[in-house]
């Protein structure tokens, strides 16, 4: 298994991230438990920007916030540079408490609520990615009421599917994202936007999908938006400013995942843009990317504690841990496939075929299936690599289960930057009507 970034087999037998043994970071904070491997996630920032400084001249990278939003994540990619996108009050609310700079966020969505416009604006966020019709007409009546002008991108599909999962492709015609380029729809919204005096359209956006190994995709979209912003020139006199093309590059889960560097997808797509513009005699545009998953997702690992092993002769054997679904809803939700390896027996060769089975009562809480490791025991840690990406940010309580603690670890030190939940916390909104109060429990029924 190939080990990204600082991640690696230390001296002792142990995986190792951050300089920091996994095996002792499970002594010290308990299990389930998510480490971060912070110098990673900074590498990764610098290969886009470098990417782009040797392919293009006016360029953006935005982290997909939505990929694992936290204060600390949204503080480190600051540090490096980048801007993020949020798609929620909620993460709007959390870049602002880490001190992100308003005007370096993007707000998308598919249905804003009215709340989340009205925080946008008072926030002061840098674009506003316009999703459809009602929102355009409704942005335009609450920035006309505050007689205040927002900058916005109107989000397009591009007609394009990608090959990955279907509840991740986002930039078909049959797509609840976005505004169709088919039968004129997006001119004409191209033209309802140009036509508002405090609504400034910059450009178009779309996103084809996720987890997208397939780069010539993303070099296709790239020439359809350009194609579009020559139509809508030619219709409007106007040359729109920017292009944000989205996210979704692939990472490698399992061995058999083969996506192209980052590198060679931002050389694919400047070069669709440059050469499109070039023999449609267009400016160039401001060029934006959004990635989340290829940031931050080999960065992380998850560990678990192995408790019930169960072996059922001739068919398999279930090695249960104490995560599950509720921390990582991915292979249940779309079949999401990882590779395993033993933190505390890392550097023995694999003998043995398993399936690592969650706690939840669920009989599809199924983390890897027939996945090949040492010989375990009772008490050993299961480690999930590439697990930074669309696993905690999608955690839930089920079964009423407190959520595991994230570490950040750089340097031979780990920091918490997600504390782990309590029961307490499990209680912290419930609330028992106080017209019951004083009213006596029927006897047991036998």
């Amino acid at each position: 298994m190939n080990l990204p970034g600082t991640i690696c087999i230390n001296a002792q037998g142990h995986l190792e991230v951050g300089g920091c043994d996994l095996v002792e970071l499970a002594k010290t904070h308990g299990t389930p438990l998510y480490v971060l491997d912070e110098d990673g996630i900074r590498q990764k920032c610098q290969e886009y920007l470098n990417a782009f400084r040797v392919n293009y001249h006016r360029f953006k990278v935005l982290y997909a916030g939505k990929a694992f939003s936290t204060m600390a994540i949204f503080r480190l990619v600051d540090q490096e540079g980048l801007g993020i996108d949020v798609v929620s009050g909620g993460e709007l609310y959390t870049a602002l408490a880490a001190d992100f700079p308003p005007e370096k966020i993007y707000f998308h969505g598919n249905n804003k609520s009215m709340e989340e416009l009205n925080f946008a604006l008072s926030a002061g966020v840098g674009q506003i990615v316009v999703d459809n019709l009602y929102e355009l007409e409704t942005l335009a009546q609450l920035v006309e009421g505050r007689k205040k002008t927002v900058d916005i991108l109107l989000r397009l599909t591009p007609g394009i599917e990608t090959h990955t999962h279907h509840y991740i492709q986002t930039g078909q015609l049959d797509s609840k994202f976005g505004i169709s380029l088919a039968g004129g729809t997006a001119l004409k919204a191209i033209k309802q936007a140009l036509g508002y005096r405090r609504l400034r359209l910059r450009g178009i956006h779309c996103h084809i999908g996720s987890q997208v190994h397939n780069t010539e995709s993303f070099a296709l979209a790239a020439r359809r938006m350009v194609e579009f912003l020559a139509e809508v020139k030619e219709e409007t006199g106007r040359q729109l400013a920017e292009l944000n093309l989205g996210g979704g590059l692939g990472i490698s889960y399992t061995d058999g995942d083969k996506p192209k560097s980052i590198r060679d997808y931002i050389g694919e797509i400047t070069t669709a843009v440059k050469v499109a513009c070039g023999e449609l005699g267009l400016e160039p545009p401001l060029l934006v990317v959004e990635p989340g998953r290829s940031l931050v997702g080999e960065a992380g690992v998850a560990l678990y504690r192995i408790g019930a092993i169960k072996e059922i002769e001739g068919i398999r054997t279930y090695v249960s841990v104490d995560g599950g679904m509720y921390d990582n809803p991915r292979p249940a939700l779309y079949d999401a496939k990882y590779e395993a390896i033993v933190a505390n027996k890392a550097d023995r060769t694999p003998t043995e075929k398993y399936t690592i089975a969650g706690k939840c009562c669920e009989s599809g809480d199924i983390l890897i299936e027939d996945t090949c490791l040492p010989a375990v025991e009772v008490g050993d840690l299961i480690a999930v690599p590439s697990s930074g990406a669309y696993q905690y940010a999608m955690a839930s309580n089920y079964n009423r289960l407190p959520r595991p603690a994230v570490l950040m670890a750089a340097k031979g030190r780990a920091e918490v930057i997600v504390r782990r939940e309590t029961y307490n916390d499990l209680l912290r909104y419930d609330r028992i009507p106080l017209s019951w109060e004083g009213r006596k429990s029927l006897p047991q029924v036998m």
